[in-house]
């Protein structure tokens, strides 16, 4: 796709190179029947200038980065403004078999899902560096934050363990989703799901938010019920009383899982994933419908 002149319809040319590459034979689950680690991605965007970036390095911590911190770190000799900058976001489906391997366990994830949790994210990783490639060859500079050396694991005052960059905010600003009780995102397609975010100096309209609460699409903060991911929690990380322990649900996929899924799938990843599916909004919105 290089040397595109992108035009106004830059938000369909992108998401269809997005969608294109989830077409390839990259992503896969590499097991034996070489299926897709994904179905077809939902692609949203927003601008660097959104407050909503503030707003969050006010909230999580002076650690996190803005769109605009991380292009210019990128592109110290390009004098750029927020406005000018477009964030693209994407979320990766897991597909309907690993949805459905994946429920029918109670402790440790299912092999389909070990397997999406290691190759599928090594394909998100690769569609990462396709599009900052492609971006590059149409003449816009572009970066993805996974990428910068401003990523890094932080402590939160307010929410413990946390990321100077997170995909799952970057997705909610573009539009794709808000957050459930155990801190997933809940997207039009799910919440069993991977995301990813690239940023670009290009011009692209704002995916419209249909929301302004965070919590707006999950069933037990918008009507007071469900909780089902609480029940799906193998170690009790996650409560209706105090939502997501980040901390023991990390010390179990640090020290329990990895053996685990060493052992019986012959992989060497760490995962869990149990409350993202036989829930509600597993592959859907609950709250409309």
């Amino acid at each position: 796709m290089g040397n595109i002149k992108i035009s106004d319809n830059s938000a369909q040319w992108i998401s269809d190179c997005i969608v294109q590459f989830t077409g390839t034979a990259e992503n896969s689950l590499k097991n034996a029947e070489n299926e897709p680690a994904w179905e077809k991605p939902l692609v949203g965007f927003s601008r660097g200038n959104d407050p909503l970036w503030e707003e969050f390095k006010k909230d999580i911590g002076p650690f996190y980065v803005t769109p605009s911190e991380i292009f210019t770190t990128a592109f110290p000799s390009i004098k750029t403004t927020p406005e000018e900058l477009t964030i693209i976001s994407w979320i990766l489906p897991q597909t309907e078999q690993t949805k459905s391997d994946h429920r029918k366990e109670k402790t440790f994830p299912s092999e389909r899902w070990s397997r999406s949790r290691k190759y599928g994210e090594e394909f998100n990783v690769k569609l990462r560096a396709h599009l900052v490639e492609t971006l590059k060859n149409a003449g816009y500079e572009a970066v993805a934050p996974q990428f910068s050396p401003l990523w890094k694991m932080a402590q939160s005052e307010k929410y413990g363990l946390s990321s100077a960059w997170s995909e799952r905010h970057a997705a909610y600003v573009s539009g794709l989703g808000t957050f459930g009780l155990c801190d997933g995102l809940i997207t039009p397609l799910g919440k069993a799901m991977r995301c990813g975010s690239v940023i670009a100096r290009l011009p692209v309209p704002p995916t419209p938010r249909p929301y302004e609460d965070r919590h707006a699409y999950c069933l037990f903060f918008a009507k007071g019920i469900c909780g089902k991911c609480a029940d799906r929690c193998p170690v009790g990380a996650i409560s209706k009383e105090k939502g997501h322990d980040k901390k023991k649900c990390q010390e179990y996929i640090d020290t329990k899982t990895p053996q685990y899924i060493k052992e019986h799938f012959g992989i060497d990843i760490y995962g869990c994933g149990l409350c993202q599916v036989a829930v509600p909004c597993e592959s859907r919105i609950p709250v409309k419908g």
